[in-house]
């Protein structure tokens, strides 16, 4: 199996240019999938702190580069959306976000801020015992007691160390959200109206942006609740 990707054929959110090369590096398998960018485009191609993987390689072996709390040796780890990017050496903390374009690009955080990180509840189900398991939009899990309080639709933020949600954002008329797919990736705005439509049809979501553009209409699928944090750069969460 090839370790290659081509560069014209990989995903829009991949941060690389088309036309430089033939190939990139191929994703590896763990959170994200194929949504994720590989870390070694983010360390060479975004962040230009290496030149090849071998760089990347050794850069990584010191244990220094984490995501979302833990140290990653994998230079093909798929680095996806919400993600937490810190360097500690370097004091430096990022947030992977989808910018205007459905290009996915780091946003600088605070240190305080990159002790947790927001998920999309994309599922969730009851478990022996009588608890509930969360699925979120990167394929991971989360055991809660009180299945009333969440719903698919809804975000969550995930303390790194404990495993705990902190802070819950409900997904219903008036809250704050991001698209992250389609035409109208990368803005922000609040739920104007959410239309449930009959049968298999995906639910329609107005949107009224926070700058002041005419609202638009995406898919429930493309969007995720968000705090005031993430506008503008994001503080803490």
């Amino acid at each position: 199996m090839t370790n290659h990707q081509k560069r014209l054929s990989a995903p829009i959110a991949w941060p690389v240019e088309r036309k430089t090369e033939t190939f990139t590096v191929k994703v590896g398998a763990s959170p994200h999938g194929e949504a994720g960018v590989p870390l070694l485009i983010v360390l060479r191609d975004v962040l230009g702190y290496v030149d090849n993987r071998k760089e990347a390689r050794y850069a990584l072996s010191s244990g220094r580069v984490l995501i979302n709390g833990e140290p990653v040796d994998d230079e093909e780890r798929p680095v996806g959306m919400f993600d937490i990017l810190a360097f500690e050496e370097r004091e430096e903390f990022y947030r992977v976000f989808p910018e205007v374009g459905g290009r996915l690009a780091l946003t600088p955080i605070e240190a305080d801020a990159a002790d947790s990180k927001l998920g999309k509840i994309a599922g969730k189900n009851q478990i022996p015992g009588g608890r509930t398991q969360l699925q979120f939009h990167d394929g991971e899990t989360l055991l809660v007691d009180d299945e009333r309080t969440y719903s698919p639709g809804d975000s969550a933020v995930i303390d790194n160390e404990s495993g705990e949600i902190v802070a819950h954002f409900v997904y219903e008329e008036g809250a704050l959200v991001t698209a992250v797919s389609g035409s109208h990736a990368g803005e922000i705005g609040e739920i104007e109206e959410i239309r449930v439509m009959p049968g298999s049809a995906d639910n329609v979501v107005v949107v009224d942006p926070i700058d002041d553009d005419e609202a638009f209409e995406t898919i429930e699928e493309y969007v995720v609740v968000i705090d005031e944090n993430f506008v503008g750069g994001g503080e803490d969460e």
